[in-house]
């Protein structure tokens, strides 16, 4: 009987097909609007989550606003790397100067930093080496370069012992980073071209960056000690300015993701709510095409009745036809969903992807809805009266 009734709901559908496409727009357009809107947030947060967690799970990273006379200095950073919860300590000092070798010039992001920074950010070398604790302690003339600073600047990644000029200055090239590494930290600073040389070098030659030290970054020994490291580094921060929490203020990595992954969380919620009342005013039109279906085959279900059929029989076959329009709908919305979201990767060089658990969701939701507002029309198909319907002239 189910299949019989599938057979016949089939027919009334493709009997009617400008009708029944009509119908189905509510549908398609809400499963569009849930499925693509949802897959772009839910592939955006994967996205942001992954360039977060490049940057190190098990880091803080400290900006002093208030120093209280008591400025942090190399030194001190030492005493902070003492704790037994804290791994190492960075410092880091940023300016903005010009590149240049002998025929190409490029404004550049000049970051003075210690040995410790590479350990702490993760960052990997396509060539040469990492600064050491001798560079800062000497103010060597030294340059670790982004691998597009080598390639535009310098013509190639393998230019470890070349010169590169910061504002003038003659800089040997002692190492260059991998290419994935230098795309996490531009992405984030805002920059294409990016150049480490020691702090101390650096507060020589800019006069943006003193000694005293305002921001610098802490690994904790693992990520699972990350909580003791930053209540460790609190204590000592509150300790020495004062107890002043106002006077300083540490970001946690792992705080940031459980920021970004409830704001994106309620994003979803929102779209989705929003795509889900499309596919409820879908609903509604379902039911009105059924309804006047009812009203147009009312006496093919005197006929039926007549003959036979049961309450339950007529129901069924109603119901049948709901639920296939809402699902040949849900259908075509998914197919038009992942065609949307290749256009999207293909424009903006992105590798987003339908997102499984909305489909299935989508899929739920699109039976809901036929069931539910279906329901109204089969029952009233079904009480209907033989010698009534057959009386029924339209």
């Amino acid at each position: 009987m189910i299949f019989q009734s599938f057979k016949m709901a089939w027919k009334a559908i493709s009997s009617n097909k400008m009708r029944s496409f009509l119908t189905m727009l509510g549908i398609i357009i809400g499963v569009f609007a849930l499925v693509v809107l949802v897959s772009l947030v839910s592939g955006a947060t994967t996205s942001v989550t992954d360039t977060i967690s490049s940057l190190g799970t098990n880091m803080l990273s400290v900006t002093i606003s208030d120093d209280k006379g008591k400025p942090y200095k190399l030194d001190d950073l030492n005493e902070i790397a003492e704790d037994p919860e804290i791994d190492q300590v960075a410092a880091i000092g940023q300016s903005s100067m010009t590149a240049s070798s002998s025929s190409t010039e490029e404004t550049a992001a000049v970051y003075g930093t210690t040995a410790a920074y590479q350990s702490i950010q993760g960052l990997e070398l396509e060539h040469g080496r990492w600064l050491k604790s001798v560079d800062v302690n000497n103010h060597t003339y030294v340059a670790v370069i982004s691998a597009s600073t080598a390639e535009d600047i310098l013509g190639s990644t393998d230019v470890v012992g070349q010169s590169i000029k910061l504002d003038g200055m003659s800089f040997e090239v002692i190492g260059v980073l991998a290419d994935d590494d230098e795309d996490d930290s531009s992405a984030l600073l805002g920059s294409s071209y990016d150049i480490y040389i020691p702090y101390t070098t650096l507060v020589r030659l800019s006069n943006s960056v003193s000694t005293s030290i305002t921001t610098f970054y802490v690994s904790a020994t693992s990520e699972e000690t990350l909580d003791d490291a930053e209540t460790a580094l609190e204590t000592m921060l509150l300790a020495r300015f004062e107890d002043d929490e106002d006077a300083y203020t540490i970001y946690n990595q792992s705080t940031v993701m459980e920021v970004m992954s409830s704001i994106t969380g309620t994003l979803s919620l929102l779209l989705g709510g929003i795509a889900a009342i499309s596919l409820l005013v879908g609903g509604i039109g379902i039911m009105n095409i059924m309804l006047v279906s009812v009203t147009e085959r009312t006496r093919e279900i005197g006929i039926r009745k007549a003959i036979g059929a049961s309450r339950g029989s007529i129901m069924t076959q109603f119901l049948i036809e709901a639920l296939v329009v809402s699902l040949m709908g849900c259908c075509i919305g998914i197919g038009l969903s992942w065609v949307a979201i290749q256009i999207v990767n293909q424009v903006g060089g992105t590798s987003y992807g339908l997102a499984g658990n909305v489909v299935i969701v989508a899929v739920v939701f699109s039976l809901l809805v036929g069931l539910v507002f279906g329901l109204y029309p089969a029952n009233k198909a079904a009480k209907k009266k033989p010698i009534d319907a057959l009386r029924y002239t339209g």
